[in-house]
């Protein structure tokens, strides 16, 4: 029954996010918010629900590693599978607000998490609180710069059209689908865990993660075979900044979050810093200001090498 938890936790992750994005942007065209708006916070937060609940759920099921893990390797996932597979395929274009804004925003948000790990092995409420305080400040100054910055459009025209009826299916199956999926994705997941031997810890860095970053991989991916290049680094950036800031935020104020396994520390949140740091470079070496494919490839190479490290330790 693990394996049908597993994977039947997976879809129904897949749809809740899908329709959960579908009726908030509907929504938010029915509040007239503007296309930037939408965006920046709709479905910014709607893209996280999947990570969100999975790490609610664990939390709340003491299964802590399971909370920092899925966050942690979710976010390895979005830079090294989702970008890197995103980058072999087509040449993905590097705006300056990466510079200027969404990398500095992505590593420091990486680097808190670590000290706030390291000092007491917990994340607390306060801290908690004190990365959804950074998020506000990072969406605000988004939108007080909105002006200069190149914001990529989310929103699909056909949803103005969206019936009230309609908006209310997609919110309710969305919202269902999450919670069904979320509960039974980390049941799968911990059983498995405990059948084959395998730690909580690497079942969540690897397929877990892997789950919950499932929508971003098929987005870009029906990007680019529908031709359009214009794949934006920033969402991509933006996903891994809302994961710590407020996934794990909501998480920690909801339930403190515990360092379980000592690899955590050791080992993934280095790896995630590294992915993180590891971007800027590759943005700067020449063809400057895109990832090429051979960039796409040592970010999907590294994808690889830490999940076949994380099960041989």
């Amino acid at each position: 029954m693990d394996y049908v938890y597993l994977v039947l936790g997976f879809i129904l992750l897949v749809i809740g996010g899908e329709y959960l994005v579908r009726s908030s942007v509907a929504l938010s065209f029915k509040l007239k918010l503007s296309k930037m708006m939408i965006g920046l916070t709709v479905v910014s937060f709607a893209t996280s629900a999947p990570e969100l609940l999975v790490s609610v759920q664990a939390a709340f099921d003491d299964f802590s590693d399971v909370s920092l893990g899925n966050v942690i390797g979710s976010n390895i996932a979005n830079i090294g599978l989702v970008l890197g597979l995103s980058s072999m395929l087509t040449v993905i274009a590097v705006e300056k607000d990466f510079y200027r804004v969404n990398w500095p925003m992505m590593v420091l948000m990486s680097v808190l998490l670590y000290f706030f790990l390291w000092t007491d092995q917990e994340l607390v409420r306060w801290e908690g609180i004190f990365f959804l305080i950074l998020i506000v400040i990072y969406i605000i100054y988004l939108l007080n710069n909105s002006r200069i910055a190149s914001i990529p459009e989310e929103a699909n025209e056909q949803l103005k059209k969206t019936s009230n009826f309609k908006m209310v299916v997609w919110l309710v199956l969305g919202s269902a689908s999450l919670y069904f999926g979320s509960e039974w994705l980390v049941d799968g997941a911990v059983g498995l865990s405990r059948a084959f031997g395998i730690s909580q810890r690497v079942i969540s860095v690897s397929i877990i993660a892997v789950g919950t970053s499932v929508p971003e991989l098929a987005a870009s991916v029906m990007s680019i075979i529908k031709g359009e290049k214009a794949i934006s680094l920033g969402n991509l950036i933006g996903s891994n900044i809302f994961n710590i800031a407020s996934v794990l935020g909501i998480t920690a104020i909801l339930k403190p979050i515990a360092v379980e396994s000592p690899e955590i520390l050791n080992n993934d949140l280095i790896w995630m810093i590294g992915v993180a740091v590891a971007t800027l470079p590759l943005a700067l070496i020449k063809p400057r200001n895109q990832f090429t494919r051979w960039s796409g490839f040592i970010l999907f190479l590294t994808f690889i090498t830490f999940n076949i490290l994380a099960y041989y330790n």
